[in-house]
């Protein structure tokens, strides 16, 4: 099985953002965002996930953390959709239920070359600020991934009161949707998981 790696360096007047991911690997990590709790988040992503990722950004953080968060979606998301390359072989669909104290959450995908994202949070106020987190760049984040890595993904908040479980639990149940979809079925062999031929 040939190596389903990418980087990706992408700069813009506000961010400037490194980013390599080996969707083979074995969940080795090294992260620097310049959010103490955006690194937490991706570090848990590519362990939960086995994917081995290092992500760098400088940005502009002391604006705030939206052209951080965003443009770090959006340059995994490319990084992804590159290494993922044309697909054959892979299970091309996940789906995980992520419990997480009183917290559960709902991650489903569809690798299909087609991006949507539905982002329910549930009824539940979620708090402002998680440390230098802005907790509405959760949703921000997906859209920029799901949408630059090329694939349908709806997450749901069930049920949950604490907030910093509720985001965990968000980026560890994609991670495992992600790690079920892009792994390898052995009865598809070499062929595109699609009656039309491609992803």
């Amino acid at each position: 099985m040939s190596r389903r790696f990418a980087e990706i360096h992408r700069t813009t007047a506000e961010t400037d953002v490194a980013v390599s991911i080996d969707l083979d690997g074995s969940g080795v990590s090294e992260i620097d965002t310049g959010i103490g709790f955006l690194d937490h988040m991706l570090t848990l992503f590519a362990s939960h996930g086995q994917f081995d990722l290092n992500v760098k950004c400088d940005g502009d953080i002391e604006v705030d953390g939206h052209h951080s968060v965003e443009d770090i979606g959006i340059t995994m998301g490319q990084a992804f959709h590159e290494a993922i390359g044309d697909k054959r072989g892979i299970s091309r669909y996940g789906s995980f239920y992520l419990p997480m104290d009183e917290t559960l959450v709902l991650a489903v995908l569809d690798i299909s070359g087609r991006p949507f994202l539905v982002y329910d949070p549930g009824d539940a106020p979620m708090a402002p600020m998680i440390g230098g987190y802005d907790t509405e760049l959760t949703e921000e984040f997906l859209r920029a991934f799901a949408f630059h890595a090329g694939i349908t993904l709806h997450v749901k908040i069930l049920y949950g009161t604490n907030s910093h479980h509720k985001v965990e639990a968000v980026f560890k149940a994609v991670a495992h949707a992600l790690r079920a979809a892009v792994g390898k079925d052995e009865r598809l062999g070499d062929s595109i998981p699609s009656t039309k031929g491609v992803l």
